[in-house]
């Protein structure tokens, strides 16, 4: 599309200024795309992965129309992650000061992790533009401290993402406190079929763009729950090692002590292992990184640092050796595999009291699978609470709709090709590295 130019758009001053503040010219495949319908504000769905210049393409025709005057929510933007969130924050910030209009626009950030009375007192004035996570956005909604009824735009990104974590119940409730009318922006690397019941409710006739269909598109995350039982977490975990070949796999843990304990059992069995938590120096950590993206491990015993602090690309599994404390951490760590294209799986450790964590992930959505590791071979076995399941079973369609997750079903064909080839380039890369130390 290298011909087109923003000046072709119907965009107004504030908008042509930030395209200006940006330095772009040409509008990318999805810019060009996504702005001429979002402008005439019609609801769309558009499909296409990360780092295609997105979230430019929904913020310029939705800031083109914010009224200075109206001191009242004109535009929520929901993201799946806080990180996700915080990066849409920023280049809404960004965009707001090439407008010139920090003095007229306020955009708030609502996400978790954050005092929420302080961010009651801060919403007393409204803000014009509302980025978040839909946990937080729809507590502050029910506080009353948040009103969205006046607003002409609704932004969805990452909503395969925002299924796979089992939110997709808060975005829905959030949509009914809102105008009906509301133009909705819905952005997805894939369009499972798990999200029609979602998309048929609150879009009638949408606008379908769909971008770069040549990317393999990521399966759902797989979540498997393997018992403890008497073992040692090592074992198990070495035992994993012959049955994945991870891209690469982050072994997470609660606390530092635990991961400097766990990366010590599994290096004396002979798993080679990388190790990044907070304890470690500023200039340790950088070393660490930089390993990790010449791929000279192929797994890293991390805390929840990694998964919120740390930018590491290409993670195709995620092992809870520990089970978080809180579902919110879960989340966090599990987003940190499937991301551009990658299938996921998360592998979770858990004992007895990790029970209620997994059930309160089950009812937001989630859907656990049960194995187990016998004679170097998956075994699926029975959930720990099949019983209490037959008994809850509700037959409300619209529950089994949002809620039943299915199984991936069997992975594309060309995928575990696809992994191993990958899995191979790094053993012999890491090979190559082991022999230059010799």
């Amino acid at each position: 599309m290298g011909h087109h130019k923003f000046m072709e758009f119907a965009i107004g001053p504030v908008a042509s200024d930030i395209v200006e503040g940006y330095g772009f010219h040409t509008p990318t495949t999805i810019q060009y795309k996504v702005v001429p319908p979002a402008l005439r504000g019609d609801s769309l769905i558009g499909q296409s992965h990360t780092g295609s210049g997105k979230t430019l393409a929904y913020l310029l025709p939705i800031l083109d129309k914010i009224d200075d005057e109206k001191s009242q929510v004109q535009c929520v933007i929901t993201a799946p992650t806080r990180e996700l969130a915080t990066q849409i924050y920023n280049e809404v910030k960004k965009s707001i000061s090439y407008a010139g209009k920090e003095q007229d626009w306020r955009a708030k950030l609502l996400i978790g992790g954050t005092d929420k009375q302080r961010t009651i007192e801060k919403l007393a004035t409204p803000p014009h533009i509302v980025v978040g996570t839909p946990g937080r956005i729809l507590d502050l909604v029910k506080e009353e401290a948040l009103d969205l009824h006046h607003a002409f735009s609704f932004v969805l990104d990452e909503a395969d993402l925002m299924l796979d974590l089992g939110f997709i119940q808060e975005v829905d409730q959030i949509l009914l406190r809102m105008d009906e009318q509301v133009q909705k922006l819905v952005f997805s690397a894939t369009i499972p079929e798990r999200l029609q019941p979602f998309l048929k409710k609150y879009l009638s006739n949408p606008v379908h763009i769909q971008i770069d269909e040549d990317r393999p598109a990521p399966e759902t995350i797989e979540h498997r729950l393997i018992p403890v039982r008497h073992r040692d977490r090592a074992d198990i975990i070495l035992g994993l090692s012959k049955l994945i070949q991870p891209y690469l796999a982050i072994i997470f843990t609660n606390g530092k002590e635990h991961a400097d304990e766990l990366a010590r059992k599994l290096l004396d069995r002979g798993l080679h292992v990388g190790l990044i938590h907070g304890g470690l120096s500023p200039r340790e950590r950088k070393r660490m990184l930089k390993d990790l993206q010449n791929l000279r491990y192929q797994y890293i015993v991390a805390t929840d640092l990694a998964s919120r602090g740390i930018d590491i690309q290409g993670v195709s599994h995620i092992i809870n050796a520990q089970m978080p404390k809180e579902s919110e951490f879960y989340t966090h760590r599990v987003g940190r595999t499937a991301r551009a294209g990658m299938e996921g799986t998360a592998i979770n450790l858990y004992s007895e009291e990790d029970l209620p964590l997994v059930q309160k992930l089950e009812k937001q959505g989630l859907s656990f699978t049960h194995y187990d590791i016998r004679n170097n071979e998956w075994k699926e076995i029975k959930a720990h609470n099949a019983r209490q399941k037959r008994e809850r079973q509700t037959t409300d369609d619209e529950k089994q709709a949002w809620g039943k997750v299915k199984k991936p079903k069997k992975v594309k064909p060309g995928y575990k090709k696809k992994m191993k080839y990958q899995a191979d380039k790094n053993m012999k890369k890491i090979k190559r590295n082991q022999n230059k130390k010799r």
